[in-house]
């Protein structure tokens, strides 16, 4: 029997919007070959036409939400194909339930961590079924590939969210939530003023002790190389890239970066001015990442008298 990874799922998945089981199933009813799971997936019914899964899902919206206790936060990215579907109301609707549906699943599983869950993560997994109907039901209605790309939770003693320039509310092109523990009263003015401060400066990590140790020495390795520091004394150099290392992490870390609202302290220190810690954080910007084929006229032409 082949070795179903869920590198091969996740494959399929993002060629048929079928759900994490179905194509699972599919994997195994054909020995992992992906060419025969997507059309015993078109036979089952399950996926409509593989031409449609087969087009780049880069479009799409952004969705940020919060549980109705306020504790808990979920950002989600459903792929559609082109912008004009962002306004249709039904996939909206679709945004709309995917993401009440990762509050309930992602705040009951009992992590109450930040985290990012993918293909491996059980919760997405939970996600991806339950919605698995609805967003086949979607796609043979509009009549374009659509994927549920990702989702990540933040949770703490308060939760705020932001949607940059939403399409409508809670729905957009980046999204953030973020989490704050302390005072309620004293996070309620400061909070959604973090969450902007998060949309616009996209940092990478909530604190330093998040910062991957071998990401300092490579950032120490290429200032070094660069040949800055030629030449200079030892302790000299020390500074030199002490003070690099700080610039590294007042660009990427939340904690340490100035705060654009004041910028002459950080987001950290504001937070602590108020009694209060960040507790974590999600940012996603819609499509980042993908690579979006873009035909040249010869191929339109080819597909047009084809």
């Amino acid at each position: 029997m082949a070795n179903i990874t869920a590198s091969l799922i996740q494959d399929l998945r993002e060629r048929t919007a079928a759900g994490m089981m179905d194509c699972k199933a599919a994997l195994l009813e054909t020995n992992g070959d992906i060419e025969a799971a997507a059309d015993w997936l078109r036979q089952k019914g399950i996926v409509k036409a593989a031409k449609k899964a087969d087009r780049v899902a880069a479009s799409g919206l952004v969705a940020a939400a919060k549980s109705n206790d306020g504790i808990f936060g979920v950002i989600v990215e459903l792929n559609a194909e082109t912008d004009f579907v962002a306004k249709n109301e039904m996939f909206q609707k679709l945004v709309a339930d995917t993401t009440a549906k990762a509050i309930e699943i992602y705040s009951g599983c009992g992590c109450k961590c930040e985290c990012e869950c993918n293909c491996d993560g059980e919760c997405f997994a939970k996600v991806m079924d339950a919605m698995s109907d609805e967003i086949k039901n979607t796609i043979s209605t509009i009549g374009e590939n659509m994927t549920l790309r990702r989702i990540r939770c933040a949770s703490g003693d308060a939760v705020y969210t932001y949607v940059h320039n939403a399409l409508v509310p809670g729905m957009g092109q980046i999204g953030v939530v973020v989490a704050i523990n302390g005072d309620i009263a004293a996070s309620a003015e400061i909070g959604p003023k973090v969450a902007m401060h998060i949309a616009a400066s996209k940092p990478e990590f909530a604190t330093i002790d998040q910062v991957d140790p071998n990401a300092v020495e490579r950032e120490k390795k290429v200032f070094i190389e660069s040949g800055a520091t030629a030449g200079k004394p030892e302790q000299v150099v020390e500074k030199m890239v002490e003070g690099r290392i700080k610039k590294y992490y007042g660009e990427s870390v939340l904690n340490e970066q100035p705060f654009v609202m004041d910028p002459d302290k950080t987001v950290g220190q504001v937070l602590a001015a108020a009694g209060l810690t960040l507790a974590g954080f999600a940012y996603y910007l819609l499509g980042e990442g993908i690579q979006k084929k873009e035909d040249n006229l010869a191929d339109e032409v080819a597909k047009m008298l084809g």
